[in-house]
């Protein structure tokens, strides 16, 4: 049987990537000579942010420290079902039918039971993930607002809309140290998405 191996922190990757796209293209291309500045008009990066700030950094770090948890949890289940399945199949020539099937089913239930855990798993990563990346955006919201407002921009633009921008309209670097200053890491461990879902018509826990 197989399961899928979790990939870690794929949303924060995505966005340090993102966020250093133009810089490692920058030296390939030649040098642009930008009109002057727009009065009162902002880029920034969101994406961008997020990555290169020392929180965003933090979440990919944590989130992969969970996905090994993850990974190292099947893995073990794993190894014992195929351990399992290498004994039934050494054996199968000794074993009357009646008890080859019967193992056999019954390492086919575990083996089921391992792959329902590893797609429930699997949703659990991404759930934390956007957890993660919410409470990150939260804590964000303010401070894009904040620069805004210091800059005295008129319009903010998203910088995967814009081709090129005269870099002195980017907010972005501020946007980054204003959220180092406020939040660096915060305590978050794996959604349980089975201790999420109370049962069906099961009576509200009292006070």
């Amino acid at each position: 049987m197989k399961f899928q191996i979790l990939a870690a922190g794929s949303c924060v990757a995505a966005l340090a990537a993102a966020s250093g796209a133009l810089a490692q293209q920058g030296p390939a291309l030649p040098p642009v000579t930008h009109g002057p500045a727009l009065p009162n008009v902002c880029i920034m990066s969101v994406e961008g942010a997020i990555g290169t700030s020392t929180v965003g950094k933090y979440v990919d770090t944590r989130m992969q420290q969970i996905v090994s948890q993850v990974n190292a949890e099947l893995t073990t289940e794993k190894t014992g079902i195929d351990n399992e399945a290498k004994t039934l199949d050494s054996q199968r020539a000794t074993l009357d039918q009646s008890a080859l099937e019967s193992r056999a089913s019954a390492l086919q239930v575990r083996a089921n039971a391992l792959q329902r855990k590893a797609q429930q798993r699997d949703r659990e990563i991404s759930a934390t993930e956007q957890k993660a990346l919410g409470r990150v955006g939260q804590e964000l919201e303010p401070l894009i607002r904040q620069v805004y407002q210091q800059k005295q921009c008129s319009v903010l633009l998203q910088r995967s809309a814009v081709v090129i921008a005269n870099p002195a309209m980017d907010i972005t670097p501020q946007v980054v140290t204003a959220l180092n200053a406020k939040i660096t890491q915060f305590t978050f461990d794996r959604e349980r998405l089975d201790q999420a879902a109370a049962p069906a018509g099961a009576p509200a826990p009292r006070n």
